[in-house]
């Protein structure tokens, strides 16, 4: 997420009240998670474990609650409560926008494009030429939409991310401030959701198609001409590469990536990341030809064990 100006590291210190080390002067530009930082960004570390992969990530601003020593050209802020600070900016600079009516007079819908009369559409949602938004579709705030989209049936596009810190006695819920584009001849099925990243893209590439009941969670990279069975479950922050096939009720962790050309047969659960132009099956799912010799041994184990006795 961009700020409106760009602001020192002075100024967004006195917006959270905490102390800062780095230069005054030291310019911010942007507020993002971890997985999608640039230069100029603020991104935010509570746990000893991810102190040195935020130190060292492209972020150039660190809400941190340790003290620590400043890395070259960054500046740190000093927090005890750095999900709670991060939340709190996200808010101040995005916050959550109600709609007054279906169609926002923000949203720029192109020539020869059909909404339905129940399609709800928010600020900023820019759609392509010559797409079909179903009935019952909502469309969140500052998605991004190509052309020739076609989008069926009480499908969402652009709910808020799964993304939640626990309290001692609740979770805490992360501010989504993120969006969603979809590119041109995607075409998604009835009563699909795509969350909008947290405060980057959810992105699904040109030509992909997905079914009914297709889940695709916060900042997933898609590619282009993937095509995703019903009931394929997506996590957040996993980066699937073109030309991707998931069967029916394929369930993928977040935070990892799926090669080229790869096919995964149905019901598979993959637990890593796996390699392009192979096809997977089982969970957790390994390449399809041994998974499928592993399966006729098993079958085998109940003669073997009659003749053992």
């Amino acid at each position: 997420m961009k700020l409106p100006r760009k602001y020192t590291i002075s100024e967004i210190a006195d917006l959270i009240n905490v102390k800062f080390a780095g230069d005054p002067k030291h310019e911010v530009l942007g507020i993002n998670e971890i997985h999608k930082v640039v230069p100029g960004d603020i991104v935010f570390v509570d746990h000893p474990k991810y102190y040195d992969k935020a130190l060292k990530s492209a972020a150039t601003t660190i809400i941190i609650n340790k003290e620590v020593e400043v890395p070259e050209g960054k500046a740190l802020l000093f927090s005890e409560d750095p999900f709670g600070d991060f939340n709190w900016l996200t808010k101040h600079f995005n916050p959550h926008r109600h709609l007054p009516s279906n169609i926002a007079a923000s949203a720029v819908i192109g020539e020869g494009s059909f909404i339905h009369p129940t399609a709800v559409i928010g600020e900023g949602v820019s759609i392509g030429k010559d797409c079909n938004i179903s009935a019952g579709v909502v469309i969140n705030h500052d998605t991004k939409i190509g052309e020739r989209v076609i989008i069926h049936p009480n499908t969402v596009i652009g709910a808020d991310a799964f993304y939640y810190k626990k309290r001692s006695a609740e979770y805490e819920k992360m501010h989504t401030c993120g969006c969603v584009e979809i590119g041109n001849d995607v075409e998604i099925g009835a009563l699909c959701t795509i969350d909008r990243g947290v405060t980057g893209a959810t992105v699904i590439g040109l030509g992909s198609k997905l079914d009914n009941h297709v889940h695709v969670g916060h900042d997933t990279v898609i590619g282009e001409r993937c095509l995703f069975a019903a009931q394929v479950g997506i996590a957040g922050c996993v980066i699937i590469e073109d030309d991707v096939i998931l069967w029916g009720q394929v369930g993928v962790p977040s935070d990892l990536r799926i090669g080229k050309g790869a096919v995964v047969l149905g019901q598979s659960g993959i637990m890593g990341s796996i390699e392009g132009g192979k096809t997977y099956f089982g969970s957790p799912a390994g390449e399809a030809k041994a998974k499928f010799r592993e399966l006729a041994l098993i079958r085998k184990l109940p003669e073997v064990f009659e003749k053992l006795k």
